[in-house]
């Protein structure tokens, strides 16, 4: 969604209140969707990144999505159908080898992230 601007004397300035709120943070981290190169995809917050070593905070595993077409949409506007994916629970420290992408989230897509029920066996 690109946000709204305005221009004045030939400079485009972007309107505050269209402009997409990032998440929130934990401890002053950013959260984020963390794809890996084969354990999957997990959300949580950027505690640290050495390389492509990645820990997360209070990470979930996203196995199953439904309601966004990529990743990069996810990131941005969450999963419009929330009660179809399937994240297990939450854990309070994950680390992953071989991140490949790292997609900072905006508070809606946080949301719908925290709106998905754990899925269990």
């Amino acid at each position: 969604m690109k946000p709204e601007t305005i221009k004045i004397d030939d400079t485009e300035y972007v309107r505050k209140d269209s402009q997409e709120k990032y998440a929130q943070t934990l401890e002053g981290k950013p959260y984020v969707i963390c794809r890996t190169q084969s354990a999957g995809v997990f959300s949580g917050y950027l505690h640290e990144r050495n390389g492509q070593e990645v820990t997360l905070k209070r990470a979930r595993r996203l196995w199953y999505w439904k309601g966004a077409a990529s990743l990069s949409q996810a990131a941005m506007e969450g999963f419009s159908a929330p009660k179809e994916c399937k994240f297990p629970c939450e854990v309070t420290l994950l680390s992953v080898l071989q991140a490949i992408e790292i997609l900072y989230c905006t508070e809606r897509a946080q949301k719908s992230i925290e709106l998905v029920p754990v899925w269990k066996a």
